[in-house]
């Protein structure tokens, strides 16, 4: 899996056999300049999800729920999610968040919009979890991923874990786990 945000990556990437595309809250960061991803809103996230959704013929394509799109509600959550599905072109959904996101995860499921999770370090809680930093605590990492599994996440990505945990929860989980700076100097 990798990130886009425009027609033109998109389509290279297609074409170059990735099997997933993100198209990833970093925008904020990446392409707006931002110094978080908190200032990216739904609409610019729909705007980039629709070249990208445009481009890519082959590739799974999942688009991240901008902070609070998710965080207001499971109504609100699926009226989000619903806009990115309806005007992208793009098969499903990622947010952040385990324990306290599974139900809001499991309203996403029922509703029929395949969710991607995140748990580990989440940059759209970087204000609560001090900064950027490398995420150890064991327990609550493993509850959340068993939690997001439950509630019917499709996948879930492990950012900025221990590499030993990151691998512990890709053989327990029955979801496939993607790895961001797992055991890649975030140990």
């Amino acid at each position: 899996m990798l990130t886009a945000y425009d027609y033109t990556m998109a389509g290279l990437l297609d074409a170059a056999g990735v099997e997933g595309i993100l198209v990833g809250d970093t925008m904020s960061m990446v392409v707006q300049g931002h110094p978080t991803t908190l200032p990216v809103t739904l609409d610019e996230m729909i705007y980039h999800a629709e070249m990208v959704g445009r481009a890519v013929h082959h590739a799974l394509t999942v688009v991240d729920l901008p902070f609070p799109s998710y965080h207001l509600g499971t109504y609100r959550a699926i009226e989000s999610a619903g806009r990115i599905l309806k005007e992208t072109r793009c098969q499903s959904v990622k947010l952040e968040g385990g324990t306290q996101q599974a139900e809001v995860i499991g309203a996403l499921v029922a509703a029929g919009i395949p969710v991607m999770a995140h748990c580990g370090l989440r940059p759209q809680s970087v204000h609560q979890l001090g900064g950027y930093r490398v995420q150890r605590d064991e327990e609550l990492l493993l509850a959340d991923a068993r939690a997001v599994q439950a509630a019917g996440a499709f996948a879930v990505v492990l950012e900025c874990i221990p590499a030993t945990l990151a691998a512990r929860l890709s053989k327990e989980l029955e979801i496939p786990t993607i790895g961001i700076g797992a055991g890649a100097g975030c140990d």
